[in-house]
């Protein structure tokens, strides 16, 4: 995309009713000061396009979703395609997800998902893992009691580090898959596919997934 079609997708951005960044003055008050109810509510990190987030919208009509990513660019087609098909379950943050916790307050989110993820893979950055335990510690701090957490993955070093981080922190793991599309039959949760999940799965890499309770 050129640097022109960037600039004029931030500026649209900027005037989406469904799109917020580092101003926005929601902690604790999503339900009721942007979606206007009581519902439960997702959040999905590193949402890219918002492929995740809006599938999950559409199947879950009674929950509120909300797609975090860094790059405006992105986070524009996931919020035009939730204006253009009328979806008022969700919303977009554009935050580092280092952040969260200034925007959401404890006890507000329900489930996350972390879907295709930066592995980060050298061992020096492993703090920057969104599976890492000093982002586990973010997620503990905003999640209900028994909120769930989803990780999809084709990287098999993230996959791992993530299971070794969840023992370390002695988290209740409730299912680990190391080849979704191998199995007969699986959640169709985990039937929505990505772009970037799309790419891998033409390369012939096994889609993984994780979840999991702090």
């Amino acid at each position: 995309m050129g640097a022109k079609r960037k600039l004029q997708r931030f500026a649209e951005l900027n005037t989406f009713s469904n799109t917020f960044e580092l101003q926005v003055d929601l902690k604790g008050k999503w339900a009721s000061d942007y979606f206007k109810n009581s519902n439960p509510i997702t959040l999905e990190l590193g949402c890219g396009k918002g492929e995740y987030t809006l599938q999950l919208a559409r199947q879950f009509p009674n929950r509120n979703f909300i797609g975090i990513d860094i790059k405006g660019a992105r986070l524009w087609r996931g919020a035009k395609t939730a204006l253009d098909d009328g979806l008022q379950n969700v919303a977009f943050l554009r935050i580092f997800i280092d952040h969260i916790t200034d925007f959401f307050a404890p006890d507000e989110v329900e489930e996350i998902w972390i879907t295709f993820p930066d592995p980060f893979p050298k061992a020096k950055r492993a703090n920057k893992r969104l599976t890492s335990s000093s982002f586990l510690a973010r997620y503990r701090s905003l999640l209900k009691k028994d909120g769930l957490i989803h990780l999809k993955t084709d990287n098999e070093a993230l996959f791992q580090f993530t299971l070794k981080t969840l023992e370390q922190e002695k988290v209740q793991i409730l299912t680990v898959l190391d080849n979704i599309y191998a199995l007969a039959d699986f959640p169709e949760l985990l039937n929505i596919k990505t772009t970037y999940e799309l790419k891998h799965l033409e390369k012939g890499l096994k889609i993984k997934y994780i979840c999991f309770k702090l």
